[in-house]
């Protein structure tokens, strides 16, 4: 049974994240999608950006998931993102320590959003998943689909209001 006006962390227990994100064009307009599950309870969350990249979306759609939460929580976190998993797992703690560079010296890309998601992630105990992309996972189908439908809806509002040239 989904019920998408409960508050999702007022259920004990697991929350299960699930994120994507998607750009038209990269750079272009994006969007991401989040679903948030804890026992039988659901949320979807989605947004856009009218001029982003892929990977901001991603992060986008991980960040939103966790600031849905309102306490600590048991976490695992599904994205089809090597980018974010990866980032976040095996790259921040480096970046870090070098302040925000990346091995080759440069600094780290989104760095914004990283360091959003390593304050948002604290208090937490995350798992993170890795799931292919478009390969019939459920979730990260409703996912992509949120995060498309965002973009449609944002890139018809821009254009309703005469926002879409600018």
């Amino acid at each position: 049974m989904s019920r998408p006006d409960t508050d999702i962390v007022e259920n004990t227990g697991l929350v299960e994240i699930f994120s994507d994100g998607a750009c038209s064009g990269n750079p272009g307009p994006g969007g991401w999608g989040t679903l948030l599950r804890c026992g039988d309870c659901e949320k979807e969350l989605s947004g856009y950006d009218p001029e982003t990249t892929n990977n901001r979306m991603e992060l986008l759609g991980a960040i939103a998931g966790f600031e849905a939460l309102t306490r600590p929580c048991q976490v695992e976190l599904t994205t089809d993102s090597q980018y974010v998993k990866k980032g976040i797992t095996e790259w921040i703690e480096g970046w870090v320590k070098r302040g925000w560079r990346n091995s080759k010296k440069k600094p780290v890309a989104n760095r914004d959003l990283w360091e959003r998601l390593l304050e948002l992630t604290e208090p937490h105990q995350v798992e993170w998943h890795w799931v292919r992309g478009h390969d019939g996972h459920a979730e990260n189908e409703r996912c992509d689909a949120l995060a498309r439908a965002a973009i449609e809806t944002g890139a018809r509002a821009a254009i309703e209001t005469g926002m879409a040239d600018l």
